[in-house]
């Protein structure tokens, strides 16, 4: 599946189009934001501690949140693979794939 169309919670406004989208823009802006900071210290630990005002511990404690929040979105798109080619075959109904997407998002 592609992203067709993006719109802004705030202000309802909803453009259409044809988006392209990665796993990384899933993660939280928090997330998204110590990533860059990793990223331009060299996936360095002791860089990053260098420049910023966390320690060892919270840097590493970071790391292993955005790891398990990568893997989730990872495990996430897996299922929902599954549940579309469920419904691509013919085992499962559009409604049961609907429930069984929105179930898979916490909906």
């Amino acid at each position: 599946m592609r992203m067709a169309a993006m719109s802004c919670p705030s202000c309802q406004v909803r453009v259409e189009g044809n988006f392209s989208e990665t796993l990384f823009d899933r993660l939280g802006p928090q997330d998204q934001k110590f990533l860059e900071e990793y990223l331009l210290a060299g996936f360095s630990i002791k860089t990053l501690e260098e420049n910023s005002s966390m320690g060892y511990a919270a840097i590493r404690s970071r790391l292993d949140h955005l790891i398990a929040s990568y893997q989730s979105l990872v495990e996430m798109e897996a299922h929902k693979k599954v549940i579309l080619e469920r419904l691509r075959s013919g085992e499962i109904s559009v409604t049961e794939a609907k429930g069984l997407l929105e179930k898979l998002a916490g909906e």
